[in-house]
């Protein structure tokens, strides 16, 4: 499954679109199949362990004055659905990509974008006049349509619109003037930026397929590093000022300190490998949960060989994430979890980030060197990839 760019390319929307406005595409993917239907949605939603919410509104009002609408939030997991009616409420699960190996596959047509980058695709499943209110999101989102019709406003970064909060568990914003105004079939795909409002109510029962973008802000970022500093026990120099002169002002905190005390914080990310391998680990972490497959007792190069010769495969767990970073020392990095690579193993190492499937061919070639068995080993272990 490609996306049908039409007059464009990935290369033009990464110029022209990406972070910088909205997009659709009419029948970017021809002949599409929803690769989980409303009934599937509805049972992961069930799930105790599988985040869902259903939003809902008395449908009062319209997508112009949703003052009038009174809004509800229940958050999962669900037992029956009937209690909301036949119409103005929506169905969200995320990260289905971890539950439906069908859905996970929506993320290879977008793979003009690094893996690091994807959150999660969340799933919806919306009644006639169902949707979320406008709203902003501070992501990237495109969002496949499958089943059904949906009403889709999109417009551009206002800071005059104004937040307003109809439940506590649901931010929206005013009304907004619509840069694109379409109803959106079956195969359609639309591109949104963050920042940009945007509004959809569904015309008929449809599902929508939204491919989230993570985007840490920085609070998030230097909290975890700090996290990992102080959990490495580094950045234990302290400020020192052996040059300093007479000071003429000792009220005073000069410019030449603050700009002294600048310095000692960015010398703190001099440690170049320290913060790769945080950026790595920082960048793989699920948000969501993951359904791993950790044996029950350790596997062994035994016992491995033994997988090898009953010919059977290895098979990556739904959702992971992983990262193969090309510094002068490459590093592997799995949901998280680092992964000592030598000379001998970088290969194997791709595959891995690459989240593709190990067939026993591959595993005969490479189970030849003792240290990609061990790789081998050590992932197993960790339920990232499976034995089937």
């Amino acid at each position: 499954m490609n996306i049908q760019w039409g007059e464009l390319s990935a290369e033009i929307f990464l110029k022209e679109y990406w972070q910088k406005k909205p997009l659709f595409i009419k029948g970017a993917f021809a002949n599409f199949e929803d690769p989980i239907d409303a009934n599937e949605l509805a049972g992961l939603a069930m799930e105790e362990h599988i985040e869902s919410r259903i939003i809902a509104h008395n449908g009062e009002g319209n997508s112009k004055n949703s003052d009038q609408q009174k809004w509800q939030v229940d958050h999962g997991p669900f037992e029956d659905f009937s209690q909301y009616g036949e119409c103005n409420w929506t169905l969200l699960v995320q990260a289905v990509n971890h539950w439906s190996t069908e859905t996970n596959q929506l993320l290879k047509p977008f793979n003009f974008l690094p893996s690091w980058r994807i959150d999660d695709v969340m799933v919806s499943f919306s009644t006639p006049q169902g949707g979320v209110g406008p709203h902003l999101d501070q992501y990237d989102v495109f969002i496949i349509q499958g089943e059904g019709k949906r009403h889709w406003r999109v417009g551009l970064p206002n800071k005059a619109l104004c937040e307003k909060v109809p439940h506590p568990d649901l931010k929206q914003v005013d009304d907004f003037s619509p840069e694109i105004d379409v109803i959106t079939e079956q195969g359609d795909l639309l591109y949104i930026p963050p920042n940009h409002p945007h509004d959809g109510k569904s015309i008929e029962n449809s599902v929508n397929f939204s491919i989230g973008f993570q985007a840490p802000n920085a609070q998030e970022m230097i909290s975890a590093f700090a996290d990992d500093i102080i959990d490495k026990n580094t950045g234990t120099l302290r400020i020192s000022d052996a040059e300093r002169s007479i000071t003429a002002n000792p009220e005073n905190i000069e410019l030449t300190d603050i700009n002294a005390i600048k310095d000692f914080f960015f010398k703190q990310l001099d440690n170049n490998d320290q913060l790769t391998q945080f950026i790595g680990s920082y960048l793989t972490k699920s948000h969501h949960g993951l359904e791993l497959l950790v044996p029950v007792t350790p596997i062994t190069d035994q016992q491995l060989i033994d997988i090898i010769d009953e010919n059977l495969n290895l098979i990556p767990v739904n959702g992971i994430k992983a990262a193969y970073i090309p510094t002068t020392c490459p590093q592997l990095v799995i949901n998280g979890d680092y992964f000592a690579l030598e000379q001998a193993t970088l290969e194997l190492a791709q595959v891995f980030a690459q989240k593709s499937p190990l067939t026993n061919k591959q595993l005969k070639s490479f189970s030849s060197c003792l240290k990609n068995r061990q790789l081998l080993t050590s992932i197993l272990n960790k339920g990232y990839w499976y034995i089937e």
